[in-house]
């Protein structure tokens, strides 16, 4: 967790995302689960900001959690998809913002302790850098590489939020992926629901606005196969440009 805190606090540093007012790191203590049980943990949300041009005043929150299994039983878990890939889909759209700003400011936040029960979300929305009425929506990146099964990129959260599908449906597909809609109903159930799934359920908690990119499941979700070989760039270049057109609709078309 140290390595991959200290690697993302570099790229924010050398992209130029300069840190809010409170500071780049927001350290937390909260109780989360653990295989043998509840326990306290420490953990750290790496935060960068980028000032829009027209709502600047209005927040998107980008969000991607860094932690993952770590080591269990002598195995390490790398985590490349889950969730190496969502924090890199960020860091891209991070750069990308830098050559082209946003028309709203954005907050990054590298989510810790989403594995313990999306601690770090929690503290986040409990002690946010600005105020809850302030930020727009929430766009959580949480497995984004391994579409190559179905060539999907889901969106989940515009049944929720259905004032975003609209906006969203005329995105084209970029190389092999394509924005799909769904998990989000009452009619998905179990593991096919992802409404509560991932760090954007500790904002839909708190009632804001959220949509959650991520791709479906494969054998290596949570094992210690989750490794960069598994990952196809062309599929994963692709599905990260899919997300950087998912933020442009949404950051034209929010706040009109």
């Amino acid at each position: 967790g140290e390595a991959a805190r200290a690697y993302i606090i570099g790229r924010l540093d050398d992209l130029g995302v300069e840190a809010p007012m409170v500071g780049r790191l927001q350290p937390w203590e909260m109780t989360g689960r653990t295989r043998q049980g509840p326990k306290v943990w420490n953990g750290v949300n790496v935060l960068g900001q980028i000032r829009g041009t027209r709502a600047t005043d209005r927040y998107i929150v980008v969000t991607a959690h860094y932690d993952h299994v770590g080591e269990h039983d002598g195995q390490i878990y790398n985590g490349a998809d889950d969730n190496a890939s969502g924090v890199a889909t960020m860091l891209a759209l991070a750069a990308e913002l830098k050559r082209e700003a946003p028309e709203h400011s954005v907050l990054f936040v590298a989510l810790d302790g989403e594995e313990r029960g999306l601690l770090g979300a929690k503290h986040f929305v409990e002690a946010p850098p600005a105020p809850l009425t302030s930020i727009a929506m929430n766009l959580n990146f949480d497995m984004t590489a391994r579409a190559e099964g179905d060539g999907k990129l889901w969106v989940t959260g515009t049944y929720q939020n259905p004032q975003f599908r609209p906006i969203l449906e005329a995105l084209p597909a970029q190389g092999p992926v394509a924005l799909a809609f769904g998990k989000d109903t009452p009619e998905d159930t179990g593991p096919d629901n992802w409404v509560e799934a991932s760090d954007h359920a500790a904002f839909h908690q708190a009632g804001l606005p959220f949509l959650y990119l991520g791709v479906n499941y494969h054998p290596d979700y949570h094992r210690p196969s989750d490794d960069f070989e598994r990952i196809d760039p062309l599929v994963f270049t692709s599905s990260t440009q899919l997300a950087i057109d998912t933020f442009r609709a949404l950051d034209r078309a929010l706040d009109r």
